[in-house]
Order: C-alpha cells, then sequence, then structure tokens
C-alpha cells in the first residue's frame, strides 16, 4: 500500500497522487506497487526492498543522489495473554523531491505521523521531517522499556505467591524482548552516528541539534535495555534457585518419610515370617517395637532437620 502525505497549513493532509515535497509512505507494497514507485521517483528498486526484509540490519547507503537510512523500530503484539515485544527493519529514503519510508508491516508510528499526533513538521523539509521520525522511534523505545519493566515488576510480585511456568515464560520472553532492543538500538546508534557527520546528507544547525537529540534518546535506551536486562536475568536465576531449593527440600522430605515408612514394614515382614524363635512372639510387641523405632528415627531425622 502507498500513501502520500503533505504539509498544508501546519495541517498533515493525505493525496491522492504523489507530488513535490510530500512524504510517501510504503507498507508492505505489491511487486507492481514497487516497479511503479521506482521508475516515477527514479530511484533503485532494491532501496525500496532493503527495508522489506525482515533480517535486514541497521545501515545507510547513498547511490545517485539517493540515500538510504534502515533502522530498527520497535513494535508489540499479542499472543493471547502474553505480550511480546520485538523490532523489525524501517527504511527511511532521502529522494530527490521527496521523503519516502518503508516497513513491512503497519506501525503506531507512522500512524501518528500520519494523523498528525506528532510533533510538528514540514514535509517540504526532508532531513527535519526524517529527523522527527527517528526521534519518534527512539522516544517510543523508552514508553516500551518503561512498559517492559512494570511488566516484569507485576510478574515478579506474581512468583511470590505461586510459581506458575506461564510467568515464569513470561520472565524468559521479556528478557528475550530486551536482548532484541539492545541490539537493535546499538545497530541504531551506529547508523545515525555515520548520519550526523553530514557525509550522506547535508545538515544545518537545526538538524544538529535535534539528531543530538535523537543520540540522546538512543544512548539512554540503550542503558535502560542493559539495565533491565541485567535486573531480569539475576531475578531469572534466583527465582531458578529457589525452585531448585523447593525441590531439593521436597525429596527430603519425601526419602525421610519413605525411610519412616519402611520401618514398620520391615519389623511386621519378620514377625510375619512362619518361624520360631523370635522374642516376645505376641501381637503387642512388633507394634510397640514399631511405633518406638518409628518415633525414634523421626526425632533423629528431626534434629539433623531432614524432617518438618
Amino acid at each position: 500500500m502507498i500513501s502520500f502525505y503533505k504539509t498544508e497549513e501546519k495541517k498533515i493532509v493525505q493525496l491522492s497522487e504523489r507530488q513535490d515535497g510530500c512524504w510517501i509512505n510504503v507498507t508492505d507494497p505489491t511487486e507492481a506497487e514497487l516497479d511503479e514507485l521506482a521508475n516515477g521517483l527514479g530511484i533503485e528498486e532494491d532501496f525500496l526492498r532493503a527495508a522489506l526484509d525482515e533480517e535486514e540490519s541497521s545501515r545507510i547507503d547513498a547511490e545517485d543522489g539517493t540515500v538510504l537510512v534502515i533502522v530498527d523500530i520497535p513494535r508489540v503484539e499479542r499472543e493471547g495473554e502474553a505480550v511480546i515485544y520485538s523490532t523489525m527493519p524501517f527504511g527511511i529514503i532521502f529522494a530527490p523531491n521527496n521523503v519516502v519510508t518503508v516497513c513491512l508491516k503497519e506501525n503506531t508510528i507512522i500512524r501518528e505521523f500520519a494523523n498528525g499526533c506528532a510533533k510538528q513538521f514540514k514535509t517540504e523539509f526532508k532531513t527535519q521531517f526524517a529527523f522527527n521520525l527517528l526521534y519518534t522511534i527512539a522516544n517510543r523505545y523508552l514508553q516500551y522499556l518503561k512498559q517492559i519493566d512494570k511488566i516484569s515488576s507485576h510478574v515478579e510480585k506474581k512468583l511470590h505467591v505461586s510459581m506458575k511456568n506461564s510467568e515464569l515464560i513470561q520472565l524468559l520472553d521479556l528478557e528475550k524482548s530486551l536482548v532484541y532492543f539492545s541490539t537493535s538500538l546499538k545497530g541504531n546508534q551506529v547508523t545515525l552516528q555515520k548520519l550526523m557527520r553530514g557525509k550522506f546528507i547535508k545538515m544545518y544547525e537545526e538538524d544538529q541539534e535535534l539528531m543530538e537529540d535523537v543520540l540522546i534518546e538512543v544512548r539512554q535506551a540503550i542503558e535502560m535495555s542493559e539495565i533491565y536486562s541485567s535486573i531480569l536475568s539475576g531475578t531469572m536465576d534466583a527465582f531458578a534457585s529457589i525452585i531448585s531449593n523447593n525441590l531439593n527440600n521436597v525429596m527430603k522430605v519425601l526419602t525421610s518419610m519413605s525411610i519412616i515408612l519402611t520401618i514398620p514394614t520391615m519389623i511386621a515382614s519378620f514377625y510375619g515370617m512362619n518361624v520360631s524363635g523370635l522374642p516376645i512372639p505376641s501381637f503387642w510387641f512388633p507394634v510397640g517395637l514399631s511405633l518406638l523405632v518409628t518415633i525414634g528415627v523421626a526425632v533423629f531425622l528431626k534434629i539433623k532437620g531432614l524432617l518438618k
């Protein structure tokens, strides 16, 4: 799908066709749409396809006056009751007369810009518009990281009451999300630092200040993701140790109970044999002996801490 937007009278409006100075948004395009857009803008079709590869890493490239910037953007999906955070490639193409954004799936960042909910911008100023977009992406990482922290704190409280596999799996998913975020943010940081040098895109003083703000947000997001990842990893290790310790305690109790229950069985087996010469072969003696020895062994195990 291809959409065209342009700023008119300080408002973002959707156009029916492409114009100079407009913003072109491409989401999950067809082959025909890619050919039409590449021919119409005079850009390499590979630039349009690059951001459609889910395995594409963050990078910057330039050819024949067209600059391609690929960054990873965060996304959140729901699978039943679970919330899954991940990243996907997002392409920004600086064409001679337009700025083009390419993504495989629809996302909330583009939706905010298309609805005019983002910071005020003008599509005619391609660099300023792109940097505002990058700033929103970095800020969205921070928002999702705060959500991950709240979810992990909530799951930890539930684990203090009852340790279920579902909560542990949820913590594992959050830890995986933090790894995705940290890796993507570091790749974005390298790409943005290359972009800030001004080799690929000419930047004015306001653009440099905005890019510095973007890099500050990215660095903060990297630090937060690493801190949260360390905390979550330590929490997972702690709960794994607690579960292992609880299992050991259960096994000690079960072993002690097995020893105690074995004593009456052994004494009853001796007196149940059809042989002569057993001491005091009356009913009450094996019962009393079993009770006495069982109590003695139970007290011994209790003293040793093997029986609660």
